[in-house]
């Protein structure tokens, strides 16, 4: 019965994601039925956030530049396209091109199985490579086996991000806490919320962001040879050695403190975020991607952010890249498309937007708060800092990790116990493509 669940799940889920099918394309801004020919594009970013108010202008520079084409664009959640790319991509309804989620799991996963386009030949001829660094450009090659960091070119990202400490300064302010510049004092910040009967996290442990609260725990006992064994198979990972250990001990603690609520296993990110909006919990530890939205929505209170206090790693890459299926009909305008994200004009309004752009000019960033952020970033990566995601190593280990961490927060697993289940679908990865 769970099999057919399943299936029954899978096959609604791609009728959700599939749209009206397009017809193949001809020269000259027409499709062979004789209509305008169409870019079907998909992303998963909020229009009042960064990445979405400029992709928005590039849609317009887009169809400006290109007359009798229109761009059939809709708007996915990040769940969906994760758990239902492959499915869609192997089929007649992929989209022409796409934001995905990059790295091993993912991006690697498809490329490996034959589903993206291999851009290396357009990245060269329009120059996309000279306009992301070395580091930038890791998420963006994969081998053969899918292994980010060399290989083929199967996407391109325009932005950067990375995760940080967001504070609400009035509720700071309220309680008397002062703005932490080390661990300990982050940890006794929280200690002064929760004598006065708050919760200082708001956590959304049903996906991404508790995981990553784990992943930044481990970065504190962490340096780049235990990264690049983590992400990149250099070497061997102790999952019970002292990284992961404090991770998962630590998480389990901060429940215990009080610093996380139990019942945040169940929250979903978007909850979360809107909690913290909302004035309700002084701290939440997320990434860039919710800056510009902070920037927007945020009315009530002031608020700033700092980097998590002591680390020298931090979770953070490119953002995600542009990926063009291989299914794709009008592969052609999906380059000239991604040519407009790189251009000045649109990475200059990303980054006033309150997003970190890859090929700005810096002296076009006017807002304070937004110069502050991309520094940050800059600090990140000119003093090799970004660790990458902790889901990335193998397929399904976003699911894993979330279910591990959910163990923890809720009391359900043992920390030992918890870096067993985690450790398990990490091995089997390794054995499956011979390391």
């Amino acid at each position: 019965m769970s099999k057919v669940r399943t299936c029954v799940a899978a096959l609604a889920m791609l009728a959700a994601l599939a749209a009206c099918g397009s017809t193949e394309p001809e020269a000259g801004g027409q499709a062979a039925s004789g209509g305008p020919r169409v870019l079907k594009l998909w992303h998963y970013e909020s229009a009042d956030g960064a990445m979405g108010k400029a992709w928005a202008e590039a849609i317009k520079q887009f169809e400006a530049s290109h007359p009798g084409v229109k761009v059939q664009f809709e708007e996915k959640a990040f769940e969906q396209i994760r758990q239902s790319a492959g499915m869609i991509l192997n089929s007649d309804e992929a989209p022409d091109v796409m934001e995905y989620n990059k790295g091993n799991a993912t991006a690697g996963l498809l490329s490996k199985q034959g589903l993206l386009t291999d851009l290396t030949p357009e990245v060269t001829r329009r120059g996309w490579d000279k306009l992301l660094s070395p580091s930038l450009q890791t998420t963006a090659k994969y081998d053969d086996r899918g292994i980010m960091g060399s290989g083929k070119w199967f996407g391109v990202p325009n932005y950067a991000e990375y995760v940080m400490v967001y504070y609400n300064k009035d509720l700071f302010e309220k309680h008397k806490v002062e703005v932490p510049t080390t661990f300990d004092e982050f940890t006794a910040a929280m200690d002064e919320f929760v004598k006065d009967g708050v919760t200082p996290l708001a956590v959304g442990g049903a996906e991404y962001p508790a995981q990553q609260i784990f992943y930044q725990l481990a970065l504190s006992k962490a340096q780049r040879p235990w990264v690049d064994g983590f992400q990149l198979y250099k070497g061997k990972v102790d999952f019970h050695g002292p990284e992961f250990t404090y991770a998962a001990e630590t998480t389990a603690d901060w429940v215990e403190k009080g610093y996380i609520a139990k019942d945040s296993a169940g929250v979903k990110a978007e909850d979360m975020g809107v909690s913290f909006m909302g004035g309700k919990y002084p701290i939440v530890i997320t990434g860039s991607w919710w800056y510009g939205r902070f920037a927007s929505e945020i009315k009530d209170f002031e608020w700033g952010s700092f980097l998590w206090p002591g680390n020298t790693m931090h979770a953070g890459s490119s953002g995600n890249i542009w990926v063009v299926p291989e299914n794709a009909k009008n592969k052609d305008l999906a380059y000239d498309f991604i040519d407009i994200t790189m251009k000045k004009e649109i990475q200059n309004l990303l980054g006033n937007s309150g997003g970190i752009p890859v090929a700005a000019d810096p002296a076009a960033i006017t807002d304070p708060k937004n110069k502050e952020l991309i520094e940050n970033f800059t600090k990140l990566s000119t003093g090799d800092g970004l660790a990458f995601y902790p889901d990335w190593p193998a397929p399904g280990y976003y699911d894993v990790l979330v279910a591990g961490v959910q163990n923890l927060i809720n009391g359900s697993k043992t920390p030992s116990a918890v870096l067993d289940e985690i450790a398990g679908p990490y091995e089997e990865n390794l054995a499956d493509i011979g390391n």
